[in-house]
């Protein structure tokens, strides 16, 4: 039997000096090994699944109502939209998409020609435009606008958070339609794109009073051309609100919105949430602090400059500037107030949203998807890939999906029977903060005194006078309207019930002559009538309700009753029953 010689060594010097056989250069490829598997989970890189499938992508996920007439007649003719997104293959990760297009995006050139805008409160505004002429040729004459009779689809762009003209998702986005034909401009928001800020107003993710202002003018000196709009990042969550507070009053005829936060609330919490995410929520703030240094004069005098200096993300910023120049108590105050969400379900044109899965900046998680399936006039398009704003697609990364996707849906749209017929009507989605009666133009106050609401639609009710004649012609009750976000209570000069009114009715419908006027009902009479009905209606109406109350009353009140006397029953049944058996 062999006999092993025991060493007096430690067992952990062993190791060590065993440690120190191995080449450097091994332990440099180890590092390396697990640097790159970190590397690969933290940026969220997916290029070896896209190796297994051979980088065909996946399949782009359509969200719309089943009667949507939309898809039917516009974006089942979109390649781009039924078929696969295949990101560029060097750069599958949200992350890398999103920071290729920051600091490289490899924009077309593009030569804008401005307008400054006037606004009513002295503010102002540079709209950037790129024509189909610019784009073919240099324009070297003066720049006045385009021909008002000029009958080209003209596309509004709204940018992202301190974003312009200049940055290269917008110029990818014009360049591409103004090769189309069209005439495409920019509407930069407030202090961006070179010009000062005017006024003590400023722009932030929920105004959409200047939008409102720049559609308007458009449409005033444009009143031939048709006009689209896109939004993009807050852009788009500026652009959804906007059409969602207009209905169908907006000028727009079809528009899509990229990459939206939707919810801003949601957004925020998700975006302080990953340390990766964090890097995104710095670099805003440090945007949105180059922005407040450019009108520090303004801005100092209007926020709290100290704490605007100090901030480190961009919830500290919107605590420092945006909420006090908004006037709002919290910073959660005005990012419920800002979000789009809520407005979904007023959105009455033709409306393409697209986003991504691995948005690094709006999470999916914000996704209005019922919000947008219960509203015919809106197709969601979601990817699994993408990042924010980036979609770069192809080996070479020239191009990027979302602006072939827009140009297909807005090309087809504008080519349809959509944008030439009456504006689409949808099923009102309701939001939680809101009532039917906010839904509704107008109010109708019943005899039982139960305040209701109607629309244009006819109702089927029996005897329902309001809803036999159009709303424009309604000359009773009280009205609401909703003007830019407030309600306004216009009182008609007729009250409840007009005798006149309803003798006009009737004689329109059944007089024999131009001569002879119809009896009004008596005063009296009604005054005899109306109480009566009331009661009646409110006997009807709650009668089931009643009985069902007055049932639970009696039993609770002759329960002790009952449960004391039913023992005493139930031994004298037995009893009897024993004495037969005997």
């Amino acid at each position: 039997m062999d006999c092993f010689e025991l060493s007096s060594e430690s067992p952990y010097e062993l190791l060590l000096k065993v440690a120190f056989l191995i080449p450097i250069s091994h332990y440099f490829l180890g590092f390396l090994s697990l640097l790159s598997v970190f590397l690969y989970n933290f940026i969220e890189i997916y290029f070896i699944q896209e190796l297994f499938t051979g980088f065909r992508g996946k399949p782009v996920s359509l969200t719309f109502n089943s009667c949507c007439d939309l898809y039917q007649e516009v974006v089942s003719k979109c390649k781009t939209l039924n078929g696969r997104f295949s990101s560029t293959p060097w750069l599958c990760s949200p992350h890398l998409q999103t920071a290729f297009l920051q600091f490289f995006g490899r924009a077309p050139a593009c030569k804008y020609q401005r307008q400054i805008f006037q606004l009513s409160d002295g503010g102002i505004i540079a709209l950037d435009w790129l024509r189909n002429i610019d784009v073919e040729k240099s324009s070297i004459e003066r720049f006045d606008g385009v021909w008002s009779d000029d009958k080209s689809p003209i596309m509004l762009v709204i940018p992202g958070l301190t974003s312009d003209s200049d940055s290269a998702y917008i110029k990818h986005l014009a360049f591409k339609m103004a090769k189309r034909g069209w005439n495409v401009v920019v509407s930069n928001h407030r202090g961006l794109g070179g010009v000062s800020v005017t006024s003590d107003c400023f722009y932030n993710a929920g105004w959409t009073e200047d939008a409102r202002r720049v559609i308007d003018h458009l449409h005033t000196q444009y009143p031939q051309a048709p006009l689209f709009a896109v939004g993009l990042s807050i852009g788009a969550n500026v652009l959804v609100k906007y059409l969602g507070e207009e209905g169908v009053n907006t000028a727009i005829v079809g528009a899509a919105a990229i990459c939206s936060p939707w919810d801003l609330l949601i957004c925020d919490r998700y975006i302080n949430r990953r340390l990766v995410q964090r890097v995104y929520d710095r670099a805003l703030a440090i945007g949105l602090k180059g922005y407040a240094k450019l009108h520090q004069t303004v801005m100092s005098r209007l926020a709290d400059w100290e704490g605007i200096v100090k901030a480190r993300s961009v919830r500290d910023f919107d605590h420092s500037s945006t909420r006090v120049l908004a006037d709002l108590e919290t910073v959660d105050t005005y990012y419920r107030k800002a979000s789009c969400t809520s407005y979904i379900g007023n959105v009455m044109v033709p409306l393409l949203c697209v986003s991504a899965w691995d948005d690094p900046v709006c999470t999916r998680e914000a996704i209005p998807w019922d919000e947008c399936r219960a509203n015919k006039n809106i197709v969601l398009a979601t990817t699994h890939h993408g990042g924010h704003l980036g979609y770069f697609e192809g080996m070479t990364a020239k191009s990027l999906w979302w602006v072939r996707a827009v140009d297909e849906f807005l090309c087809a749209l504008n080519s349809s029977s959509l944008i030439h017929s009456k504006k689409m009507q949808i099923t009102t989605v309701h939001s939680p903060l809101e009532t039917p009666i906010d839904q509704a133009p107008y109010v109708n106050i019943t005899e039982d005194g139960l305040v209701t609401a109607f629309s244009n639609e006819p109702s089927g009710e029996v005897g329902s006078q309001q809803n036999e004649q159009p709303v424009e012609d309604d000359k009773v009750g009280d009205r609401i309207r909703g003007v830019n976000g407030a309600m306004q209570l216009e009182t008609n000069a007729t009250t409840q019930f007009d005798p006149r009114s309803e003798s006009t009715r009737l004689g329109d419908a059944g007089s024999e002559g131009p001569g002879k006027m119809p009896v009004t009902p008596e005063p009296a009479l009604d005054a005899v009538i109306v109480p009566v009905k009331r009661c009646l209606n409110q006997l009807s109406r709650h009668s089931k309700i009643s009985m069902w109350v007055l049932a639970y009353i009696a039993i609770i009140t002759t329960w002790p009753i009952l449960g004391s006397a039913s023992p005493m029953f139930f031994k004298k049944k037995l009893r009897n029953i024993f004495s037969l058996k005997r």
